[in-house]
């Protein structure tokens, strides 16, 4: 998602690796769940997310999308996102408690608060915001440690790549005007990257990059 502000309207001001400390972690904060509800269509899932869900849930992409899952706009880009249900638009996964009944494969959105993600030419860089969360209290921690993602090198490339691609879809969007054009590529990335099913005795990465290669080298016919 972009965002037209100074890194230091919304960060401390520091870029962060994954070695590096920062002040993020709350989980001494009990029973706040503010970064869970009315969050609205910002909980943005790349396909890795949605793969990890499918597979702690036991539920295909499609069943997902069909209450858990939501669709919105991102740049031109349709993607899915948390849904939010409720007076209090409150995540359709928190519990009863204000807890996340699916901590252990949450999306990387909710790995990374209130820590974002600073793209630059070679790769990004971690930042911490300073308006996204209220609680005062946080402690520091190891980047690495407060994403808690396996194989953290490969995911870091493949969330770099991944909004590489979308940015080159954005790039055909806005040389054409043509709404079937851009209607039929969304169709095909949500198709090609979400819906269909991943292989459980395969490598995700190595599905995933199969599949950039053939998007890739379609998007090379539009440009």
């Amino acid at each position: 998602m972009r965002r037209e502000v100074t890194l230091e309207e919304i960060s401390d001001g520091n870029l962060y690796e994954a070695n590096d400390m920062v002040k993020a972690d709350c989980q001494d904060c009990k029973g706040c769940c503010d970064c869970c509800k009315g969050m609205g269509d910002s909980v943005v899932l790349d396909p890795y997310d949605v793969y990890r869900l499918c597979r702690g849930l036991g539920k295909s992409a499609d069943q997902l999308l069909s209450g858990e899952l939501e669709l919105g706009v991102v740049d031109g880009n349709i993607l899915p996102h948390l849904a939010m249900k409720g007076e209090e638009e409150r995540c359709v996964y928190l519990n009863e408690r204000g807890r996340c009944s699916i901590h252990g494969i949450r999306p990387g959105f909710c790995r990374l608060f209130p820590l974002g993600r600073y793209y630059q030419e070679d790769g990004f860089r971690y930042i911490l915001q300073i308006h996204e969360c209220t609680n005062q209290k946080r402690t520091k921690v190891k980047v690495k440690k407060w994403i808690d993602t396996p194989d953290l090198k490969r995911y870091e490339k493949f969330v770099y790549d991944w909004h590489e691609f979308l940015l080159k879809v954005q790039e055909v969007f806005y040389q054409s005007e043509d709404e079937t054009l851009e209607k039929n590529l969304n169709l095909y990335v949500l198709s090609r990257f979400y819906r269909k099913p991943y292989e459980e005795n395969r490598d995700f990465y190595e599905q995933f990059y199969e599949r950039l290669e053939e998007a890739e080298g379609l998007l090379s016919l539009e440009l």
